[in-house]
């Protein structure tokens, strides 16, 4: 992997971490585009967590009150009890269908996947459009709900941003601060994955196979893109429709099915991995 790829794959994880389109999923995209392997590798798998820590900076610095709030004040915090709730059904859920959802980073379910955010998208349009009062502040349903699409949105092509915003709305927050709460959940899972395939990393020396300067250079897009992505979001949730980015995500779905029905080159099969348990 050169520069101008890693560069690529940071601003695909940029603008699909903040914007509801699924950074995982244009990543596995990005990949099959670039001639890259889709194959995941121990190294592949940390490039995409360390392009995730990338975005978590953005994260870091547009609500840096809040976590200083959190860090002043970390056991009366209501904030910080209740990202520990929404983290709660994602462990469960990574648990409990863990050999499923690896098996889909071949990007073989890719294509249902962005169909699956589609259809949350234009559902929590719906909604949000016909309630007439929601609330701005979060509480454990809304984390509890939120926190079930984060587990939906492990399978890469379902957006995490798109998916706990549709989760937010449903269950009652407004957009804005389903958007803010959305983005903040989002610190603890890339903290978290960092820690947990960081750990594995060292171990096996999966990093010395990752290019020091193209890695480098993918964080830092990402970062820079993802700042831009989450300030234009926070900016214009309330203007501007999510039925947008579903027809977006479900074009996508749909014409990568296509590709798969007809056996385009360098398109995985829609057929799970041998080893992969079918729902």
């Amino acid at each position: 992997m050169n520069i101008i790829e890693a560069a690529l794959l940071g601003l695909l994880q940029g603008l699909g971490e903040f914007l509801p389109i699924s950074s995982s999923g244009h990543l596995l995209l990005g990949r099959m585009v670039l001639g890259l392997t889709i194959d995941e590798t121990p190294a592949y798998k940390m490039l995409d967590i360390l392009l995730h820590v990338g975005t978590l900076i953005p994260i870091l610095i547009v609500f840096w009150k809040d976590w200083w709030k959190i860090l002043k004040n970390p056991f009366n915090s209501k904030t910080l009890l209740l990202l520990f709730i929404a983290s709660m059904p994602t462990l469960v859920i990574k648990f409990i269908f863990e050999d499923f959802i690896d098996g889909c980073d071949t990007g073989w379910f890719l294509g249902v996947s962005f169909l699956m955010t589609a259809a949350f998208l234009m559902l929590a349009e719906y909604v949000s459009s016909k309630k007439k009062s929601n609330t701005d502040k979060p509480d454990f349903l809304h984390a509890i709900v939120m926190g079930c699409m984060q587990g939906i949105a492990l399978l890469p092509g379902v957006s995490r941003s798109g998916s706990t915003l549709a989760g937010g709305l449903l269950s009652g927050l407004d957009r804005k601060s389903a958007a803010k709460f959305s983005f903040m959940m989002s610190a603890p899972a890339i903290a978290g994955a960092l820690l947990l395939e960081g750990k594995d990393a060292i171990e096996e020396g999966w990093i010395r196979e990752l290019d020091l300067l193209p890695t480098l250079v993918g964080l830092i897009v990402a970062a820079v893109v993802g700042y831009l992505a989450i300030r234009f979001m926070l900016k214009l949730i309330t203007k501007v429709s999510l039925k947008w980015f579903a027809l977006y995500v479900a074009i996508l779905g749909i014409a990568f099915l296509a590709l798969q029905i007809f056996g385009f080159p360098g398109v995985v099969p829609f057929a799970p991995p041998a080893t992969v348990p079918v729902l």
